[in-house]
């Protein structure tokens, strides 16, 4: 198929501490969060001067991207748009419309299928397509890449150099914590169209980035980042709920390598870099954090090789074996699960 354009489609995040809570009433809004919890989740942000890293990261991969796309005759302009701050999506599309874009690719900066990770992107894509009218382009999401050697590999390259900074006295005893976001269970449970759900995506990556790194570590994969209401069932077991058993069971060393995202996040830099560590070493466990890809060279051409996928039909490069689908189907990553017949 022809395309004529690739637009970036972020989550947001603020620039600075008068954004921080406008921000956070964008990404909450209609859940009825009261303002108390914004109020303390926005002291995070506040802890790194209200900037989210996520907006400049964005940045810098177009700029990589534009020129591994000049280098290798890829002709295709690209456009950014946020979900939840600008630039804002509806604003993107309103751009691509007035510069004649008939057809684009959008890549997510999430790997995995969920429905927040996944189809509400489609959702926002389909709600700013509305707002322009009949000029804005057809937009195609780009197929999960969790399994992705552009995605596995850099996991693998830090997973090593981590597991290497353990003292040696620990590394009989050390462990390796695979982490990405919590998501309701309902959320989980909905079977995608091949039945695969987010947390087989996530158990599937963590073996991957374990064999490339040739570890043999024991490992575990668990979740973080939690934002949903006490009373609501979440993915399990939390990651400083874990650390707490594994000091228990008499682990002294823990790395943990957050699969679930694609560069240092501000729940990368908060979850796990202050609230986890404080945990780990509260419990007297040595504590390193493995890298994330951010602007790594093969998650550069990993974006070529999937916009290649669907411009020239050039072969999938995948290391999973569980199925792939096309995000861009009407079953993908519906929002809650079903109900069970007769209900």
């Amino acid at each position: 198929m022809t395309y004529d354009a690739l637009l970036i489609l972020s989550f947001g995040g603020p620039e600075g501490p008068s954004d921080v809570l406008p921000f956070l009433r964008n990404v909450t809004r209609g859940r009825g969060v009261p303002e108390e919890r914004l109020a303390e989740v926005a002291e995070h942000y506040y802890h790194f001067d209200g900037v989210s890293p996520i907006n400049q990261w964005c940045r810098s991969l177009i700029q990589a991207l534009q020129a591994d796309f000049a280098a290798n005759g890829v002709n295709l302009p690209i456009y950014w748009g946020n979900r939840n701050w600008p630039p804002m999506l509806v604003d993107a599309v309103q751009r691509m419309a007035g510069d004649g874009v008939q057809r684009a690719l959008a890549f997510t900066t999430s790997a995995y299928g969920s429905y927040s990770s996944c189809r509400q992107y489609l959702e926002d894509l389909a709600a700013a397509r509305a707002a322009v009218g009949s000029k804005a382009p057809a937009i195609d999401k780009i197929r999960h890449f969790f399994d992705h050697p552009g995605f596995v590999e850099p996991f693998a390259d830090h997973l090593k150099n981590a597991v290497d900074g353990i003292p040696a006295e620990s590394k009989d005893n050390a462990r390796v914590v695979f982490t990405a976001h919590s998501i309701p269970t309902t959320m989980n449970d909905v079977s995608a169209p091949e039945g695969a759900r987010y947390s087989d995506q996530v158990v599937e990556t963590a073996g991957l980035v374990m064999e490339a790194a040739g570890c043999s570590l024991p490992y575990d994969v668990v979740w973080q980042s939690r934002s949903g209401p006490a009373e609501a069932s979440w993915l399990e077991p939390d990651i400083n709920d874990h650390l707490k058993q594994l000091a228990v069971d008499g682990v002294s060393a823990v790395v943990v390598s957050p699969i679930g995202f694609v560069s240092d996040h501000l729940e990368v830099l908060w979850d796990l870099d202050i609230e986890a560590k404080e945990t780990a070493v509260g419990l007297g466990m040595h504590y390193q954090r493995a890298g994330t890809p951010g602007l790594d060279a093969r998650l550069v051409t990993m974006i070529r090789e999937l916009v290649a996928e669907r411009t020239d039909g050039v072969a999938v490069k995948r290391l999973g074996k569980l199925p792939l689908w096309n995000p861009n189907d009407d079953g993908c990553c519906p929002a809650r699960k079903p109900p069970a017949p007769g209900r």
